[in-house]
């Protein structure tokens, strides 16, 4: 098909027995080559189309208006996997993880994006949002597996959610290595981490917990023999990708228990820093409270006041304030006060 006059079509093609035809035709007649064939499917995707690129897909496939509001919607949609006659629509999120050189109160860790999937009986059209969704990837891989692609459009959307839920894995390891460095950091002196960069982090995993963990219940249902009829072999495959998912969720829970344990063990030090603090500045008060009182004392001036016309009593007055200073700063020193 050509793409040129298309900018947000990435790629369209027509696919008989899992091998991808040179076919260079419009896809309405892509789309009627494929519908003579039980083996065959047209397979587009397009990247953030707008309502007028995305207008002739609609038509030639016939797909429900609701879905397709949904499909050109670029807000974030939680994953779900809905029925149109015989059209399946499918939202998954995606993610991709930033490396950074070191964590920081604003250090972004992961971006997020969403693919929006129609599947009919000989078609696929996936809508990409956002940079973390790449998807020629997994239409090459496809592409040269022609046995796993002559499964038809299912076997497309497993390869997507395969890619999809590889890439959280592959996520939840590089954050792993965040939490445990994080971890390390918190514990020693004067390492610089604030509550700031432990709630950063926990933001950054709250967003990939909002993008990964509700693809559960899409791939349970799609699983369900009662809603969906699938091959034997492809319900196969989507349980190994809902297996991956089970241990994608189980990570995001451990580091969400990791970091609110850190997080309170922060504020903790926060506390006993404080503390320490407020123990100081009332020690060093006493210690002036002390030299005050003695200086209060000896500047009343009263006529019968001992030692108020000895020679030496202004000496005996400094050595007293010394010597009481000392004892007291000795003694808050021995107790950790300061």
């Amino acid at each position: 098909m050509q793409l040129d006059s298309r900018p947000a079509v990435v790629d369209c093609a027509l696919y008989v027995g899992g091998v991808r035809q040179p076919d260079d035709l419009p896809l309405g007649a892509l789309y009627e080559r494929a519908r003579e064939r039980p083996d065959a499917f047209v397979w587009i995707g397009l990247h953030e189309p707008d309502p007028e690129q995305f207008a002739d897909v609609e038509k030639v496939f016939g797909l429900h208006p609701l879905a397709v509001e949904d499909a050109l919607n670029p807000s974030p949609q939680r994953p779900k996997v809905e029925r149109y006659e015989d059209v399946t629509f499918f939202v998954v999120r995606t993610a991709r993880y930033l490396p950074h050189a070191e964590l920081t109160e604003t250090s972004e860790v992961i971006d997020t994006g969403s693919v929006r999937v129609f599947l009919g009986g000989h078609f696929v059209v996936t809508v990409r949002h956002g940079e973390a969704s790449e998807l020629r990837a997994a239409r090459q891989d496809l592409e040269a597996n022609p046995a796993h692609l002559a499964a038809g459009p299912w076997a497309v959307l497993h390869a997507i959610l395969d890619r999809i839920v590889d890439a959280y894995l592959a996520i939840v390891t590089a954050f792993d290595t965040d939490v445990q460095e994080l971890e390390k950091a918190v514990f020693r002196r004067n390492s610089g981490i604030s509550i700031e960069h432990v709630y950063q982090l926990k933001r950054e995993l709250m967003e990939f917990r909002t993008a990964a963990v509700p693809l559960q219940r899409p791939l349970l249902t799609l699983l369900d023999k009662q809603t969906f009829a699938l091959a034997k072999e492809i319900r196969r495959y989507f349980r190994d990708v809902n297996d991956h998912e089970t241990r994608v969720v189980e990570q995001v829970v451990n580091h969400d228990d990791i970091l609110n344990s850190i997080l309170q063990a922060r504020l903790a030090q926060v506390t006993i820093d404080q503390n320490d603090d407020m123990r100081k500045i009332a020690s060093w008060a006493a210690l002036a409270a002390l030299q005050t009182a003695i200086a209060g004392v000896y500047g009343m001036n009263f006529v019968f006041m001992p030692e108020l016309h000895w020679r030496y009593g202004y000496f005996y007055a400094l050595a007293l304030m010394l010597g009481s200073g000392l004892l007291l700063h000795r003694a808050l020193r021995r107790n950790g006060w300061l």
